[in-house]
């Protein structure tokens, strides 16, 4: 797609085959029991889930949709008057150029008072990346501009670690599977505990994704991931910030308000 068309498309998102909106699930610290980021995931506005939006975006759309998604998660949370760090996922293949595809987020976040400092763009593992060298440039262009950048769903694809090796985001997000039953699976935990201490060392911080049982989340306590998002804290809520059920040590978990948090 050419630059003049997707930008003309990403301001309306009228190439899209239907209305999006964006559902927040909070990513929680433990250290100090509050709320570090809230993830946009997209959504329809008929009720569509993210599998049935997605299964609408054809190549010819992929740059528009990625770009209304950007656009519309800044609005949103702005509009909530969101008090924490906004994860954004992007499209690397829907990326032609990094700085003019940029310009949309930017504006964005001009019209909206948003701090860059507080947008984190995760990019995921699992997403077939055409050129390597195009997502190096991106994830650097997006530093220098002092967006944050995250490695989401890492463990699940074959290329996290030559990434990392050319490449340190701020953060690594362990993919899910890891995480299930980390604490009845010693290889899991094992992996994990090997994963979170070569990110230490590179200075990035780890999150643990698709936390759902208290079990679980104390496996990630012991081995020091203190980043944890998942069912056991919140569900994702469509425009709005849900409220965080907080685990309590052998107890029931306590429920705070995640825009207080």
């Amino acid at each position: 797609m050419t630059g003049k068309a997707g930008c003309s498309a990403c301001r309306d998102g009228r190439d899209l085959p239907l209305a999006i909106t964006m559902a927040f699930q909070p990513i929680v610290d433990l250290s100090n029991r509050t709320v570090f980021a809230h993830e946009a995931l997209v959504r329809g506005r008929g009720g569509e889930t993210a599998a049935q939006v997605l299964a609408l975006i054809d190549a010819d759309r992929l740059y528009a949709f990625d770009q209304a998604c950007r656009v519309t998660a800044i609005r949103q949370a702005a509009m909530l008057g969101m008090p924490t760090v906004l994860s954004i996922n992007f499209m690397p293949n829907a990326v032609y150029r990094p700085e003019h595809c940029l310009r949309s987020t930017l504006a964005a976040a001009e019209r909206a008072a948003w701090p860059l400092t507080r947008i984190l763009f995760e990019v995921t593992e699992q997403e077939k990346v055409v050129d390597a060298g195009h997502l190096l440039e991106i994830l650097t262009t997006y530093r220098a501009r002092g967006l944050l950048t995250a490695i989401d769903d890492f463990g699940a694809g074959h290329s996290g670690l030559n990434l990392l090796a050319e490449f340190q985001p701020d953060l690594v997000k362990l993919d899910m599977d890891l995480v299930r039953g980390i604490d009845r699976d010693r290889p899991r935990r094992v992996i994990v505990d090997h994963a979170a201490r070569m990110c230490t060392d590179l200075g990035i911080r780890i999150v643990a994704e698709g936390v759902e049982t208290a079990a679980e989340h104390r496996a990630l306590l012991d081995l020091g991931i203190v980043l944890q998002q998942g069912y056991l804290f919140a569900r994702p809520l469509v425009e709005g910030l849900p409220p965080v059920a907080w685990p309590a040590p052998g107890g029931a978990p306590e429920r705070v308000d995640a825009s207080i948090a």
